[in-house]
Formats: C-alpha cells, sequence, structure tokens
C-alpha cells in the first residue's frame, strides 16, 4: 500500500499540473495590429503660423494648476471642487466600475479553484457505482440498500469545473478591451478635472469682473446723487433750469439701473460658483487679488498639434476606447476557432468518516472538452462585422476629437491676439474718456458749454471703463481656455491614479 501511494498521487498531480500549464501557456491574441489613425491636421496653429511667436520651454500640461493659478482664494475654490463636485465622483466611481470588470474578465485566465466537503444522504435502489468507496462490505451493501434503508457516504476535494484554455486569445483579447476602457475612464477622469478647474476659474474671473462692474456703479452713483443735490440747490436758487435737472435725475436712474444689474450679475456668479464646487462658498476663504492677478503667467507655449495626441485627455481616452475596440475585433476572430475546456478534481469519498483521509479513500478525475463551432448560422461572422464597425465608429470619433481639439486651441490663440489688442485700446479709450469728461465738467462749471455736453461726456466714460473690465475679462479666460485646450490642470491632482491602470495594461498585452 505505501508503494502505491505515490505512484497514484503522481499521476494525478501531474495531469492537474499539465491542465494548469497549458491555460497559462495559451496562444497569443487575434487582435489587428494597431497603427494610431492620423487625422488631417495642419502643420502649425495659424495663429502661430502668422505671428511667428516660438515654442517655449515648458508645455502647458506639465504645469499643474496649483502652479498656474496663484489667487489663494480662487486655489482654495478649486480644491473644494476637486473634493466636492458630483460630476468628478461620478467620474471616479465609473473608473472603479470598469477597474472592477476588469478584474472580474481578468479572472477567467485562470482557473476558479473550490474545495468542497460534507456527507450525502440518499436512498437509492442499488449499490451500483458505489462498491468502490471504502468501508462498504458486501454484507453492508445488502444490507445498506435492502429494505428501503437511507444510504450516507462522505466526500471532500479541490477542482475546477469548466475553466477555458485560452488557445486563440478570445479571453485575453476581453481582458484586454477591459483593461483599455479602465484606461479611458481613467483619462475621462482627468478631462473632467481639467472642465472643473476651467470653469470654477472661468466663473471666478467672471465674478472678478461682475464685482468691479457693481464698485463701478457704486461709485457712478454715488458721485451722480451729488451732482444731482448740487443741481437742484442750483436750480432752486436760480441758477440751473429745469432740464438740467431733469438730465441729472436721468444719469442717476441709469447708475441705479446699472448697480442693480451688477448686484444681479455677482448672485447669480456666486450660485454658479456653488454648484461647480458642490457645496456652499465657505465664509473664511482668502480674500480675492484684484482682477488680473490670478495667475502669474501671461502666455502659454501652445507647441505643435501633434503634442495634443498625448497631452489631452479626452484624446487620450479616445484612443483607449479605439484599442478596446481593436481587442473586441480579436475575440470575435478568435469564436471562429475550437474551445479547449477542463474540469478536474481532486478529493476522497468514503462511507465511513473514520476512513475519510486514507490512502483508499483518494479520488481524482481529469475531464478535458473540445468544443468546434460547425454550423453558428452566421452568429460568429455576424459578431465579427459588428466589432469591426465598432471599430470603425471609434476611429471616427478618435479623428473628431482630435480635430475638435485643434480647433480649441487654435479659436483660443487667434482670440488670445484679439484680446491683447482689444485691452490696449480698452486702456486708451478709458484715458481719452476720462480726460474729455475733465474738459466738459470744466466748460460746464465755467458756464460756457451745456451740462448735456457734461452728461455724454460722463456716460462715454463710464461706458468706457465697463469696457475695460468686459476685455480684461475676457482677456483672462481666454488665457484659461487655452490653459485647458492644451492639456494643463490635471497634474498634482489625478497624476497619481493613473499608474495602477497604465500597469494592467502592460500586462495583460496581446502575445
Amino acid at each position: 500500500m505505501s508503494s502505491h501511494v505515490p505512484s497514484h498521487s503522481s499521476r494525478r498531480f501531474r495531469a492537474l499540473s499539465l491542465s494548469l500549464a497549458a491555460g497559462l501557456l495559451s496562444g497569443c491574441t487575434m487582435i489587428p495590429k494597431y497603427t494610431r489613425p492620423t487625422p488631417p491636421l495642419a502643420n502649425t496653429y495659424p495663429a502661430y503660423q502668422a505671428t511667428g511667436n516660438p515654442r517655449l520651454a515648458r508645455a502647458a500640461s506639465d504645469i499643474g494648476w496649483q502652479d498656474f493659478f496663484t489667487d489663494p482664494r480662487l486655489k482654495a475654490l478649486i480644491t473644494i471642487a476637486l473634493r466636492e463636485n458630483r460630476d468628478l465622483r461620478i467620474s471616479a466611481a465609473n473608473i472603479a466600475q470598469a477597474q472592477g470588470q476588469y478584474d472580474v474578465q481578468h479572472a477567467g485566465l485562470f482557473p476558479t479553484i473550490s474545495a468542497t466537503g460534507g456527507p450525502i444522504y440518499q436512498a437509492p435502489a442499488s449499490a451500483s457505482g458505489l462498491s468502490f468507496a471504502p468501508g462498504l462490505e458486501q454484507n453492508q451493501s445488502n444490507e445498506a440498500f435492502g429494505g428501503g434503508r437511507v444510504f450516507k457516504y462522505y466526500q471532500g476535494g479541490i477542482g475546477f469545473s469548466s475553466y477555458e484554455i485560452d488557445l486563440f486569445g478570445r479571453i485575453r483579447s476581453l481582458t484586454q478591451a477591459s483593461a483599455e476602457k479602465a484606461l479611458a475612464q481613467e483619462a475621462s477622469l482627468r478631462s473632467m478635472a481639467i472642465s472643473i478647474i476651467s470653469q470654477v476659474a472661468t466663473a471666478y474671473v467672471t465674478w472678478l469682473g461682475d464685482r468691479d462692474t457693481l464698485a463701478l456703479a457704486d461709485t457712478t452713483l454715488a458721485n451722480q446723487k451729488d451732482t444731482l443735490n448740487l443741481t437742484r440747490t442750483k436750480y432752486e436758487h436760480g441758477e440751473e433750469n429745469l432740464l438740467t435737472v431733469r438730465q441729472a435725475e436721468t444719469q442717476v436712474q441709469q447708475s441705479a439701473a446699472l448697480r442693480a444689474d451688477s448686484r444681479r450679475k455677482v448672485e447669480q456668479d456666486e450660485n454658479l460658483i456653488a454648484l461647480l464646487i458642490g457645496a456652499p462658498i465657505p465664509t473664511d476663504l482668502p480674500p480675492a487679488r484684484s482682477l488680473g492677478e490670478q495667475t502669474l503667467l501671461a502666455d502659454l507655449p501652445a507647441g505643435l498639434p501633434s503634442d495634443l495626441l498625448e497631452r489631452r485627455p479626452d484624446i487620450v481616452s479616445a484612443e483607449h476606447n479605439l484599442l478596446a475596440a481593436q481587442a473586441d475585433i480579436g475575440a470575435a476572430r478568435a469564436a471562429f476557432f475550437p474551445r479547449l475546456t477542463l474540469t478536474a478534481s481532486d478529493g476522497v469519498s468514503s462511507l465511513q468518516f473514520h476512513k475519510l483521509f486514507t490512502a483508499a479513500a483518494t479520488t481524482w478525475g481529469l475531464n478535458p472538452s473540445l468544443q468546434i463551432p460547425l454550423w453558428t448560422w452566421g452568429m460568429n461572422s455576424g459578431n465579427l462585422k459588428a466589432s469591426k464597425a465598432a471599430r470603425d465608429v471609434q476611429i471616427a470619433t478618435y479623428e473628431k476629437t482630435v480635430q475638435t481639439a485643434f480647433r480649441e486651441v487654435a479659436d483660443a490663440l487667434a482670440a488670445r491676439e484679439a484680446y491683447l489688442d482689444e485691452n490696449k485700446q480698452a486702456d486708451d479709450l478709458v484715458v481719452s474718456t476720462a480726460d474729455a469728461f475733465r474738459l466738459a465738467k470744466m466748460r460746464f462749471n465755467a458756464g460756457s458749454d451745456s451740462y448735456l455736453t457734461t452728461l455724454e461726456s460722463q456716460r462715454s466714460y463710464l461706458q468706457a471703463q465697463q469696457m475695460q473690465i468686459m476685455v480684461a475679462v475676457s482677456k483672462y479666460q481666454n488665457l484659461i481656455t487655452i490653459y485647458r485646450a492644451l492639456g494643463g490642470g490635471w497634474k498634482q491632482h489625478t497624476e497619481a491614479s493613473a499608474q495602477q491602470p497604465t500597469s494592467v495594461v502592460r500586462q495583460t498585452g496581446a502575445g
């Protein structure tokens, strides 16, 4: 008996080892060779080609948002948004879901090993098939199965069932597709973070501009009220006419309307910021800096259009979705070929519990099964056709994403030149209208001109100041847009979490 057990165990473990090795050493995948699509793009952005601006050393995508923005109040708001924004929470949950789906699919590369054990009770009609069990004597067998007595035996074991050996890479292809989808979700989170940061910064700059407009309206209204009171006093003493009083009253009413409109915009800006950050605006935030002091950078290097392929997370996400579609084609191709599955077990079985762990109670089994598709009535070819069509959709989506990114950068660069010119013109206009208002007021006080000239000059001066604020807001919002369009903003927030999915793809690459 002692010489029999090692030989029996050796054969058993050799069979199980061979079955596992066959699965782990399965063949390569049938995923098509990937070549990145080349969208029809110009070699340089039109604005850069026209101005001849050189490429700067540091790309926008390499500048983290905490380095780009310097206003402490804005940085605090962005920090809250990245922590509380519901869209970001949805993206983070989608990543966790995609990674979980990858784990499930990746587990299919290995057999699911489970252990079983326990007693079995039954009332069979005969002892057929059970006479091998240790502890079953002939007379016991007759007693056990006669007279309707209950038969019982004990068993335990470990093994796996219906494990598919991935000879043609079907499971590996599906695993690769799951990994690419997880990476696409990771890139989508980066893109969402960039969008949230950009939206918060844009809304914040708008709030600063509306706040400055409100302050301008308050100052103008106060000055015009003083002028109205002085004009009424002069009218009471016969030094002014009623027309001048009415003109002064009109100016006060217009400034009051401007103040009310500016107050409404400021409150709406605060509501939008609260929505973007996902929480009420705290009352203990640092004081805001003046408009135009939100970033130390006055310009950003645009680089070349081809740089966007690596820097824009939405483009990266689109490419991962394309790679996932490629992997699905590999799985569809593998479905045309045979599938080899294995069921294996190793355990013990006995009619008596005290003999369950003896050499005679040892049992093992190995059941390979080959499934060859003969007539699928177009199912496999239909799946392959659908997979190729889905790949074509993802190619077009990828190319459109690249073209959209190119347009966003080109538009932002074109607007930058216009805003820089408008900003200079607005500053000059404020200087000239301020001087014209000063001269008109002097002529009115000297009695050499009517109040109407002063009124028109004051209105032009107010409009020039409003335009100056509006252009300043647009200029800095344009800088934020360039920063976002070039792929800047996600670093220092999601960079650390990007490592795990990348390693996943490397582990599941096609053979």
